[in-house]
């Protein structure tokens, strides 16, 4: 028996390199054993220690061989699972890869379908840690801190760390565990030893305040028992301040559901009564809006395709009124929808440094959309984009049309395919006829390039900064044109 002793629990790169060794060397998985230091494990009575730059009997090594990606992924997330055999299942993997290459595809094989269910396991813990940390304030030597108390499910402090320092930059925070604990200081993230409970403060003064807010965001027509635990376990109950007042809600609930039935409808804004029978009026008749503000009016009113239900409102265009270019996008997205202005997200950010590269001053254009409302669909607390099918974007050309009626554009940039379509009436081929001007039947040109929410989506720092010089030639030309 060959056995070797890692560093640490999560000791990713000792594992790596033991497993590597044991492979090349020929040990068989029943041959051999990893476990770490100071753990309490028995040595067994035949057990030999690897010595470092072990290769084992030179007679049974074999060639050097490599294995996919996606194993050594599965590897660094399953070796953060607490089950004691972790080390092993893995090693059991590799041993197999040499002569099965596209043995992680197998998902029905019984120990790649254990490694997955086990990686599951410790990314749904990383997850938790993410939403059910509470920090809690104290005061040092150096001012105003935060301290956090956590027990995971499993091994993912070092893992989920990251996203604290990301999500709390400015303030210095630590975050203590049973495995480990993670430190922020404003400049370095570190890593220490375990700690215990009562290393971590139990109260603080905002406290009070955050259970009465989660007492009074509770709705009691909406619970749900056993998905509410689903997603956040009991297990995780001692370290919420809020989880307290979860009894008391539940066995209330019933009472508050009732009250909340019989209590009489509140009256309607007296504002919005006023303003939306008249846009209304002004869709189901079909009059053409005088200006840009009654048409604004009109969309926040559309009920032409069902994107309304989800949107919180309708997004118009913004610019000049009587710009000698027009940019079209395809429709608004989270950004947009919150603050009721096109362009002012991610794409936004991008199309403006854009412009900007390409002489054209954002204030002198008209930025508008194909479609006026958000389409979405929930994920969790995030609402991904979803692309407009063609219905909702035929419904929609009636608000844009309106809008190249009354601002006149000579010029008239498609950015991507949804807004080519609802110009164009067809659907066009992006990439092969991008920067060709094509005539509209109101005068003006129309030019065809990529949204900038596709330079988002392009992994590779080369092939992103190659589109971004495509989109900023195609800005050019359209300077140049309208000059």
């Amino acid at each position: 028996m060959r056995v070797v002793t890692l560093q640490s629990e999560i000791d990713f790169d000792g594992w790596r390199k033991a497993a590597r060794d044991f492979r090349l060397a020929g040990v068989e998985p029943g041959s051999a054993r990893f476990r770490v230091a100071g753990a309490d494990q028995q040595t067994g009575l035949f057990d030999t220690p690897a010595h470092p730059g072990f290769r084992g009997d030179e007679r049974k090594k074999e060639e050097s061989f490599s294995v996919p990606k996606p194993f050594v992924d599965l590897a660094e997330g399953v070796i953060l699972h607490r089950s004691d055999d972790r080390f092993d299942l893995m090693y059991r993997l590799l041993w197999r890869l040499r002569d099965e290459p596209n043995l992680i595809k197998v998902t029905s094989d019984i120990d790649v379908a254990d490694a997955l269910e086990r990686a599951k396991n410790v990314s749904r813990a990383s997850h938790k840690m993410k939403a059910f940390v509470r920090f809690r304030e104290v005061e040092d030597d150096q001012g105003q801190a935060w301290v956090a108390w956590f027990e995971p499910a499993h091994r993912v402090v070092e893992r989920t760390a990251p996203f604290f320092m990301r999500r709390f930059t400015t303030m210095r925070w630590a975050i203590l565990t049973p495995d480990g604990s993670a430190a922020w200081d404003g400049h370095d993230l570190a890593f220490g030893p375990p700690a215990t409970r009562d290393m971590a403060p139990q109260d603080d003064e905002i406290e009070e305040f955050w259970k009465t807010y989660y007492a009074s965001t509770f709705n009691p027509a909406r619970l749900r028992t056993k998905a509410m635990q689903g997603e956040m376990a009991k297990r995780y109950w001692a370290n919420l301040p809020e989880a307290s007042l979860i009894p008391e809600l539940i066995a209330a609930s019933a009472v508050r559901t009732e009250t909340m039935v019989a209590a009489p409808a509140p009256a309607p804004n007296e504002r919005f009564a006023r303003v939306v029978p008249a846009a209304r009026t002004l869709v189901e008749d079909a009059a053409p809006p005088l200006d840009l503000a009654v048409l604004n009016k009109g969309v926040q009113a559309c009920r032409r395709c069902p994107l309304w239900r989800d949107a919180t409102q309708g997004v118009c265009g913004e610019g000049p009124r009587q710009a000698k270019l027009m940019i079209v996008g395809e429709q608004p997205g989270d950004h947009e929808d919150l603050s009721g202005q096109p362009f002012v997200g991610p794409a936004g950010q991008v199309l403006d440094a854009a412009l900007a590269e390409a002489g054209i001053d954002r204030s002198d254009v008209y930025v508008t959309n194909a479609v006026k409302h958000f389409k979405h669909e929930p994920r969790g607390k995030r609402r991904l984009h979803k692309t407009p099918d063609t219905p909702e974007i035929v419904a929609c050309r009636w608000w844009l049309d309106n809008e190249r009626r009354l601002v006149k554009p000579q010029v008239v940039v498609a950015l991507g395919a949804t807004a080519g379509l609802s110009l164009l009436h067809r659907r066009p081929a992006v990439t092969k006829e991008r920067g060709q001007p094509m005539p509209l039947d109101d005068g003006s040109t129309a030019i065809l390039t990529v949204h900038p929410s596709y330079l988002l989506r392009i992994p590779d720092e080369d092939g992103r900064a190659r589109e971004r010089a495509a989109l900023v030639r195609d800005l050019r030309a359209v300077r140049e044109r309208l000059a």
